[in-house]
């Protein structure tokens, strides 16, 4: 497969985040929960629907795709949440998931990058089926870095704010800053990752191609060296039967004589 056969098949950053579909499907639980909320006072009215919600689009996500996968994915997040929310008895309750999940990611992210384990590059390699090689090669492993430094700033961004807000009690705000630092902040990350891969990919491709190229010359320098030796080397088996031969005249010269 060449470069730029894997360059068309590489998803778009839109397709990362699973399409318009998809942003909008994962942002409609936590925009009945707060506008719920917010019109009825009943906090369980609110989980009820978000819950609700969550449902109707994990079977929606499950007839597109076949399987029942992406309906408990959709469903687990908001179904967390709502149990957080109901335990705590306050709406912004709802978001505390969220908010501690981000360190988490965060915290993730930024360790993979002490240990030489740059997850914008492991988790590239794991979903698109690559190699690992690009381990090896420590300008590549930079680039992942700050792929992944970006993933971690991302993260940690959305815990300050968010954290702020819930301190504060925010919760209509708390819903803005839960979509508005989603899908556009990921879609930055996103686009570091993808400068990351196409340069790694560039690099490697370098490489191998280099590599080849130094193997055929070597391959050309070792036939080359086999011919010379044949042309400079005598057949000794050819010369001891010319010596043989002239051995043979010269005592048939000196019978005659």
């Amino acid at each position: 497969m060449t470069s730029a056969d894997t360059e068309e098949k590489q998803p778009t950053v839109l397709e990362q985040m699973g399409g318009v579909s998809g942003m909008l499907y994962s942002s409609l639980p936590v925009l009945v929960f707060v506008i719920v909320n917010f019109a009825t006072k009943n906090l369980m009215a609110a989980i009820i629907s978000s819950l609700a919600a969550a449902v109707v689009i994990g079977a929606v996500l499950a007839v597109r795709k076949g399987t029942i996968q992406p309906a408990i994915s959709a469903v687990f997040g908001v179904g967390v949440a709502a149990f957080i929310a109901y335990k705590t008895g306050e709406a912004k309750g709802f978001f505390l998931f969220g908010i501690w999940q981000s360190v988490v990611y965060g915290s993730a992210f930024l360790l993979s990058i002490i240990v030489r384990r740059p997850l914008a590059g492991v988790i590239w390699t794991f979903l698109n089926g690559r190699d690992r090689s690009w381990r090896e090669d420590k300008a590549t492993v930079r680039d992942y870095d700050i792929a992944t430094f970006v993933w971690a700033l991302v993260f940690f961004a959305r815990f300050v704010v968010q954290r702020w807000l819930y301190d504060e009690d925010q919760v209509g705000w708390l819903a803005v800053a839960r979509l508005a630092m989603g899908y556009p902040l990921m879609a930055i990350a996103l686009l570091a990752t993808v400068w990351a891969v196409r340069r790694a990919d560039k690099r490697l491709k370098a490489a191998e191609e280099a590599a080849a190229k130094a193997a055929a010359e070597a391959e050309t320098e070792q036939v080359l060296a086999r011919t010379a030796d044949d042309l400079l080397t005598p057949d000794m088996d050819e010369l001891q039967r010319v010596v043989d031969e002239d051995a043979k005249q010269k005592a048939r010269d000196r019978s005659r004589d």
